[in-house]
């Protein structure tokens, strides 16, 4: 199979693709990534000589790029990653979030079709799988609901209108042209790699270097977490064994209020690093809420786990461990990633179709 990743240099995407190019050598794995400012290819150090990985540089919003690219490699797959994920950008920038998480998506989805349709076999062995977030159903506000895959979309950020935006062009596709398409929609990730303009790395470096730790509001906004690496895992099974044309929830039935997880982070830090405890929650800092902040996500999961057999295979405070103890333990990746320097870092090293 020759499978094209989509965004492979970022968090979630380098995860994927370390999981696919170790755990399919027969396969050709091809990671399309257009090193934004979240695609740091150090992320894939580990794996970057196999010989069933190839990286390509290159723009999902360039139209003309794709076709050649789907012509030249004659792929049988697509995961779709590639995205602009953070809220409070969309927010300041929305436009570029119309252009690489819809125009992009879309410019993808018209390569795939006219690739496939004009080959061979057409459709069948195909599959374009398309990643999105819980963010496109809105807030939930009774504590018991949560979000299945019936509940109706109701972005309330630019970041989540675009991406609901995608998630219907894909199913457009699917019904219209009979692309073989299936999605999924996943909770908030956390785990190595992860750029530091987030929630937990940001406070974890916060911390360590004894900075304010920014928190919207009074801290009381709700998440469901999943540890990355689980997240590739239930990737891996939507992709094979997920029925065409479905969508799968994935999470982590995890829900904590962002003020707790901060406080948990603190004490972890402080135990790590040596620190009376409670010094590092005296850094913690109420701001401003964000405009438009949903209270509360959470994903049922029942679906995948009882579909597809996957289920998260770490609680939140293992994780959590684990997360803190990879970035203490990978200063130099966090130092080049806060100083920029991991951008020219990797110049020259890749494959510029």
């Amino acid at each position: 199979m020759k499978l094209l990743i989509t965004g492979g240099a970022g968090f979630i995407g380098s995860h994927v693709v370390r999981l696919f190019v170790t755990k399919y050598p027969e396969y050709q794995i091809y990671n399309l990534d257009a090193l934004t400012y979240a695609g740091n290819l150090a992320n894939l150090s580990d794996i970057e000589h196999l010989p069933n990985y190839t990286f390509i540089k290159g723009d999902i919003t360039d139209a003309k790029f794709l076709e050649d690219m789907f012509a030249e490699l004659e792929l049988d797959g697509v995961i779709h990653l590639a995205a602009e994920s953070h809220v409070d950008r969309s927010i300041t920038d929305p436009m570029s979030f119309v252009m690489t998480n819809v125009v992009g998506t879309v410019n993808l989805l018209n390569a795939a079709k006219n690739s496939w349709a004009s080959s061979a076999s057409g459709f069948e062995g195909k599959r374009f799988y398309h990643v999105s977030t819980d963010e496109v159903f809105g807030s939930l506000h009774n504590p018991e609901d949560f979000f299945t895959e019936e509940t109706a979309y109701d972005p309330q950020s630019p970041y989540s209108a675009s991406k609901a935006a995608s998630d219907h062009f894909v199913r457009a596709y699917g019904n219209t042209y009979k692309l073989p398409v299936v999605l999924s929609n996943c909770s908030n990730n956390y785990g190595p790699n992860h750029f530091p303009e987030k929630l937990i790395p940001l406070m974890i470096h916060n911390i360590q270097t004894s900075k304010p730790l920014p928190v919207y509001g009074k801290g009381e906004n709700v998440r469901d977490w999943l540890f990355v690496v689980d997240h590739a895992r239930a990737i891996d099974a939507v992709f094979h064994k997920g029925k065409e044309g479905e969508t799968y929830n994935i999470g982590g039935f995890n829900e904590w209020k962002n003020i707790d997880i901060v406080n948990l982070l603190c004490q972890i830090m402080d135990r790590k690093l040596g620190r009376p405890e409670g010094t590092s929650a005296q850094l913690i800092t109420y701001v401003t809420d964000r405009a438009g902040h949903d209270l509360r996500y959470a994903i049922d999961a029942h679906k995948i786990m009882n579909e597809l057999g996957w289920e998260p295979s770490l609680q939140f405070e293992e994780g959590l461990e684990k997360t803190v103890d990879w970035f203490l333990s990978n200063q130099t990746w966090l130092d080049n990633v806060t100083s920029g320097a991991y951008q020219s870092y990797y110049q020259g090293m890749y494959t510029n179709r």
